[in-house]
């Protein structure tokens, strides 16, 4: 049999006996009910110290100061400090604040957290997820009742038409293919992410039922990524119009369908989600270069030796130098999340790794000004010659070249040459953007080195000559996009050249380079002030 709880197993309050009582004094170390928290402060012969229950064995005495209790939270180093201790060198210009107001308003942050994702987020997503059988089916209903049309309309025309209605039944099935294809990519997204805010939920609830202080510290709310649903986009189902039988114009009267048309429309007003402030802030230090390692954390540079990575809580994680002690011309993440840098006084690309810095390439007769990882792993480099006004962008996998991209089908530059910047990006359709701020214009080329296009502006509001683009940064739907030094402006085109729509909301000031990770966000740093703003695109 299982021995039975007896009532004296009942905490109680050591002062009147109530049971289940919610404070502690942790340095008396007795058990206090409401009633009894003022009766027991009263005793003004020693020093007290009144705690919520369940955080009786999370505070403690100080490691370095035995007769001291620990109150204060040091944010920066998530340690619990003693009075002593915070007013010492090591924590005293650090942030800090007391540890009750810290957990207090986490769990109420945590309890918001759960609320909106048990009432509001994760109903969202499964009446999202409830709609797609139905636009599944509205799709298929369409499909039919225009292989129906075309049916009967085939039956009047002569035998001679046939092949063509074939063909016409073929493309309404590759469209309907299609829809189809990206509507089972929205259901799968919406599933996964329902999912996740399930595992979310699980980990907030547990959040608010344990005792470790540093770990509810932690906390950080999701529940931003979860406000818009994934793979949205809009779609106009093809239709059939019949035409009137003309045997001279079989063709024409047959009729004609629609194109299907998906849109992943671009916010109408794209929102700021977070600003990290950097250390490159002023004229002196600026804001020169930026990648995204992984969609958490981001590595930056300015004009200065050292490069720095930051959470997108801006808490600065790790600080390199660079060999030489010069700043770095532009930086890159490699798909082994090392950091790769260019250091134009010695020619070089440099490698860093978790646990040192070595040469990658070293250059004869010609300078490396910025570079770009590729999706396949190499590496793109623009660069300038020693001699004669020649650019080029230089493929290399590993240390090797393995191509070289510099003139078009006349054999004239791509480039201009010079010592101005050529921010770098390779677009999802695998062609190479270039934002070449001299020539003021993106030039885009095939992965091949065939020349493309090239954007200079859009003609609704830049006049001619006043582009002038800086950085460049490409989505997961071949959008391009640029920062504008002359506007303050970014603009958004298409992986053919076609301009879309400005971001132009954001109260951007001198936005000079940009990434954009794996859900396309876009990381826009600005020169001056040293700020990186994570801006939403998409909803």
């Amino acid at each position: 049999m299982e021995p039975q709880c007896s009532l004296q197993d009942v905490i109680r309050c050591d002062l009147c006996e109530t049971p289940m009582p919610p404070k502690h004094c942790v340095i008396c170390h007795i058990h206090l009910c409401e009633a009894c928290v003022g009766k027991h402060l009263s005793d003004k012969s020693k020093e007290h110290y009144i705690v919520p229950f369940k955080l009786r064995e999370s505070i403690s005495t100080c490691l370095k100061h035995s007769t001291k209790i620990c109150k204060t939270l040091c944010e920066e180093c998530n340690v619990l400090i003693c009075a002593t201790c915070n007013s010492s060198r090591e924590h005293k210009h650090h942030k800090k604040d007391d540890i009750l107001k810290v957990v207090t308003e986490k769990e109420e942050l945590i309890r918001k957290d759960l609320q909106e994702l048990e009432k509001s987020i994760t109903l969202m997503y499964q009446e999202a997820a409830t709609n797609i059988p139905v636009q599944r089916a509205y799709a298929r209903n369409n499909s039919e009742k225009l292989t129906t049309a075309l049916d009967e309309q085939g039956k009047v025309l002569h035998i001679e038409i046939d092949t063509i209605i074939r063909a016409m039944k073929s493309e309404i099935d590759n469209m309907d293919a299609e829809y189809i294809a990206d509507l089972n990519k929205q259901e799968n997204a919406i599933n996964h992410t329902i999912t996740e805010i399930k595992k979310v939920i699980l980990d907030l609830k547990s959040l608010l039922n344990t005792s470790d202080v540093c770990l509810v510290s932690k906390y950080t709310s999701k529940n931003e990524e979860f406000r818009s649903l994934p793979h949205q986009f809009q779609a106009t189902l093809p239709t059939f119009t019949p035409q009137e039988i003309n045997r001279e114009q079989i063709q024409q009267q047959i009729g004609s369908l629609s194109e299907l048309v998906i849109n992943y429309p671009v916010m109408a007003e794209p929102r700021i989600l977070t600003a990290i402030q950097t250390e490159y802030e002023g004229w002196t230090k600026g804001l020169q270069s930026l990648s995204c390692l992984g969609d958490n954390q981001l590595w930056t540079s300015g004009n200065e030796k050292t490069m720095r990575l930051y959470n997108l809580q801006g808490e600065l994680m790790r600080e390199v130098e660079t060999l030489s002690g010069n700043k770095p011309k532009d930086i890159t993440v490699t798909q082994s999340k090392d950091l790769v840098y260019v250091d134009i006084t010695d020619r070089s690309l440099n490698l860093v790794s978790k646990t040192h810095i070595r040469p990658l390439i070293k250059l004869k007769g010609w300078v490396p000004l910025f570079l770009c990882k590729e999706s396949s792993g190499d590496l793109l480099v623009i660069m300038d010659s020693d001699k004669g006004e020649q650019t080029k962008v230089v493929r290399y996998s590993g240390s090797t070249e393995i191509q070289s991209i510099q003139w078009d089908a006349r054999n004239k530059p791509l480039y201009s040459f010079g010592p101005h910047t050529k921010y770098l990006s390779e677009n999802m359709n695998l062609d190479i953007c270039v934002a070449d701020s001299a020539a003021r214009a993106i030039v885009v080329v095939s992965k091949a080195g065939k020349f493309r296009f090239k954007y200079t502006g859009s003609l609704i509001s830049t006049s001619e000559g006043s582009f002038k683009p800086v950085g460049i940064s490409t989505d997961s739907k071949s959008k391009i996009m640029t920062t504008d030094e002359h506007t303050q402006t970014i603009h958004i085109i298409d992986q053919d050249g076609q301009f879309l729509r400005y971001i132009d909301n954001c109260k951007l000031k001198n936005p000079r380079v940009m990434c954009v990770d794996s859900k396309d966000n876009l990381f826009v740093g600005e020169f001056y002030t040293g700020i990186v703003k994570k801006i939403q695109c998409y909803n």
